[in-house]
């Protein structure tokens, strides 16, 4: 049996000692010493510098201060190896290099008071100090006003040689105007700081966590970032991207496409506050929270609560939200000094504006989710809907929702893709002079909106909560089928231009890699999802005058059976006037159905009145329209309901894809003169194509797994062929 292990009672309390030593035994008082100056800055340099993200954050606001446009961040092993920032600000003096990384050098204070109207990210002067006591630091600068760049180096706050025995002034160099600040070996001289990062990994992902905020909030600002050795960056925006762009490009069209501005200020209180949060559409697990108080990137516990508190009577339990936050307070209310971080920071009726700023974002939640605008679209030219039709249209279900805009693309990078820029040039400047010249020539007749016969309405009629559970299995269907690398291709792609009008051919660029894709089998998957999404909410196509249902029927029936063939068994041969009175039955049995849930108005003596509307600014074939009511009949099953809503959207997402049109006369061939009917379609269909189909897939697409069944085709891959060109 073990002996009982022996407790000291007498031993005094309160002493620190190892665990193999003896009792100490105080019999004075301990003399209180001066630490050595080195151990001084490196403690100071672990308050302040954590983590290699801590000094990226340092460094990304030393650069916006200097008045940069322009951040290049270079990362290897998660910065913990090399961690390098180049901007193209002012630069650094030549005389101020000595005493650039000494504790508490700044040219942002100069008494005290001046902490009160802190109106930049840096000032306290500690953050190159503090690199420099745990890592070895080098710095290139050049002011404009500079013949050269200077370099030098730093270890301890002061300037060193690069290699021994050469002299410690700054050297002379080539470079660009700015400053590239490189840090080495963070921690080298800390072993046990060093050996507590987990992995590389998770330091290079919060890394891209900061440049990604600051990217966002950054205006006028381009970011990059990459990690050594890779050809591509990961973090890429442009200056003059807008921030729901910046947000596009860094989080996704997820949540992009899904966000609503919100402003709130109040000159009591000394604050204004803007920002973007997603709507109830949208919610993840974890609340993303993009904070700013007077541009310096915070944390704050009480504004994600309150926040998260003002989400919850709209989201799912579960749900939380994408938030971005810049909130700009009277510095005389603020104390920015009281985290050796500047993570956190301190203001004057705190709780007063966090409530005033989530009352201002519960007011514009609300009102998204109570109204929107609704139009109508007419299709004869000069027709006008009376006004007493346009009052019938807030409760007939005459709704439409517009199409996406076009957003514009930032300038790609030279060394990653295949074209430098989507607008330098495009497919038709590669084909022949002669249908070249004919296709510009269309490009400048057509207008950049919608055709001038193309008047809308609007309406007040408020959406309609689709809480049928056959329409959610179909929407879950649909995103159960989801391919995700596909979905994410389209989500950022760039439209090279139409191929093949007559195969219904496009080309797109998707990172470095060059896809040929069938956009009338997209357009279909892409028109069906369209359907589900807004459902019970679609616009209207009206005709004024309404068209005769069986005419319309009868010219479809006629044209079918004149192209039986003619060794088809008997079974296959109908009577018009039989399949024409069966069908038109069918859809006047079923109006208020149709009325109701897709928008499709058949009056009761078989008159079609208006047909869904599913993107504005483009109307589907009216040559197509007599087969699509045809095919309502045989090919709609009205017997159950989910089979009856599938079929009938695959039906109409079929009647909107864009019809196969012939070919343009090519150099060769001899000289026919188009129909001026066709010339007019293909114009609207180039348009349609180009300005909005293919920004609606980057848009809202959810690319299926059945189009890479030829659907889409990859035909050229950058990369791959760097690999061919160096085997030559």
């Amino acid at each position: 049996m073990a002996e009982p292990m022996d407790l000291d009672i007498d031993s005094p309390r309160g002493i620190k000692r190892k665990a193999d030593d003896a009792i100490l035994e105080v019999s004075a008082p301990r003399r209180i010493r001066a630490l050595d100056p080195d151990v001084v800055n490196k403690i100071a340099a672990g308050e302040i510098i954590v983590a290699p993200v801590h000094a990226l954050k340092e460094l990304i606001e030393n650069a916006v201060d200097a008045g940069s446009t322009s951040l290049e961040v270079l990362v290897k092993e998660g910065g913990l190896k090399l961690l390098q920032i180049t901007d193209n600000g002012h630069g650094i003096a030549k005389e101020d290099l000595p005493i650039l990384c000494e504790r508490f050098t700044t040219s942002k204070l100069k008494s005290f008071e001046d902490l009160t109207s802190i109106g930049t990210y840096g000032f306290r002067g500690e953050a190159l100090a503090s690199i420099s006591h745990i890592a070895h630091l080098q710095v290139t600068t050049k002011t404009k006003d500079s013949n050269c760049a200077w370099r030098a180096h730093y270890d301890g706050g002061k300037l060193i040689p690069a290699k021994p025995g050469q002299n410690a002034e700054p050297k002379p160099t080539a470079g660009r105007p700015g400053t590239q600040i490189t840090v080495e070996d963070l921690f080298y001289n800390v072993p046990t700081r060093r050996r507590a990062f987990r992995s590389a990994s998770e330091e290079y992902n919060k890394i891209l966590d900061v440049v990604g905020r600051y990217a966002i909030h950054c205006d006028g600002v381009a970011f990059s970032c990459k990690k050594h050795g890779d050809a591509g960056t990961i973090v890429s925006t442009q200056s003059n991207s807008t921030t729901i762009d910046r947000i596009r490009q860094i989080h996704g069209s997820g949540v992009a496409n899904e966000l609503i501005e919100f402003t709130s200020s109040d000159e009591g209180y000394g604050y204004r506050a803007r920002g973007l949060t997603t709507n109830a559409n949208y919610h993840v697990k974890k609340t993303s929270l993009l904070l700013f108080i007077n541009h310096r990137s915070v944390d704050s516990s009480n504004i994600r609560k309150s926040i998260e508190q003002t989400y919850s009577t709209f989201l799912p339990k579960g749900g939380h939200p994408f938030t971005y936050l810049s909130l700009d307070i009277d510095p005389h209310r603020v104390d920015v000094n009281v985290h050796p971080t500047k993570r956190e920071v301190n203001f004057l009726n705190e709780d007063e504006i966090i409530a005033k700023i989530c009352g201002d974002i519960r007011v514009k939640l609300a009102n998204v989710d109570v109204s929107r605008t609704f139009m109508t679209q007419t299709i004869l030219p000069g027709v006008r809907t009376p006004i007493a039709n346009a009052r019938q249209d807030s409760t007939d279900g005459s709704s439409s929702k517009a199409g996406p805009a076009s957003t514009p693309k930032p300038k790609p990078y030279e060394n990653n893709l295949v074209r430098t820029d989507a607008k330098v040039r495009k497919i038709t400047s590669m084909l022949p002079r002669s249908t070249a010249r004919s296709i510009a020539s269309e490009s400048v007749t057509r207008a950049g909106s919608a055709p001038r016969d193309i008047e809308y309405e609007q309406s007040d009629r408020e959406p309609v909560n689709c809480r049928l559970m056959t329409v959610k299995e179909l929407r879950a269907g649909v995103r159960d089928s989801m391919h995700n690398e596909l979905t994410e291709v389209f989500a950022g792609h760039t439209f090279i231009g139409i191929v093949d009008e007559t195969r219904r051919l496009a080309a797109i660029q998707g990172g470095v890699k060059l896809y040929l894709v069938d956009y009338g089998l997209v357009s279909n998957e892409y028109f069906y999802q369209v359907g589900l999404t807004d459902f019970g909410n679609f616009g209207v196509i009206r005709f004024n005058p309404p068209l005769d249902l069986r005419a319309l029927l009868t010219i479809a029936a006629e044209t079918e059976k004149a192209n039986l063939p003619r060794d088809a068994p008997e079974e296959d041969d109908f009577s018009v006037l039989d399949a024409v009175g069966l069908v038109s039955a069918q859809l006047i049995e079923r109006r208020d159905m149709l009325l109701e849930y897709f928008s499709f108005q058949i009056s009761e003596e078989g008159e079609l009145i208006s047909i869904p509307l599913l993107l504005k600014g483009y109307t589907p074939s009216l040559g197509k329209l007599p087969n699509f009511l045809l095919r309502l009949g045989p090919y709609v099953n009205w017997m159950n309901e989910k089979e009856c809503f599938e079929s009938f959207l695959r039906e109409l997402a079929s009647y909107y894809v864009p019809e196969q049109l012939p070919p343009m006369p090519g150099p060769g061939d001899a000289e026919e003169e188009l129909d001026e009917g066709i010339k007019l379609r293909r114009q609207h269909v180039v348009r349609v194509v180009e300005d909005l189909l293919f920004p609606a897939f980057r848009a809202r697409l959810i690319a299926t797994k059945t189009l890479t069944k030829g659907g889409v085709v990859e035909v050229a891959n950058l990369k791959g062929l760097y690999r061919v060109f160096e085997r030559c």
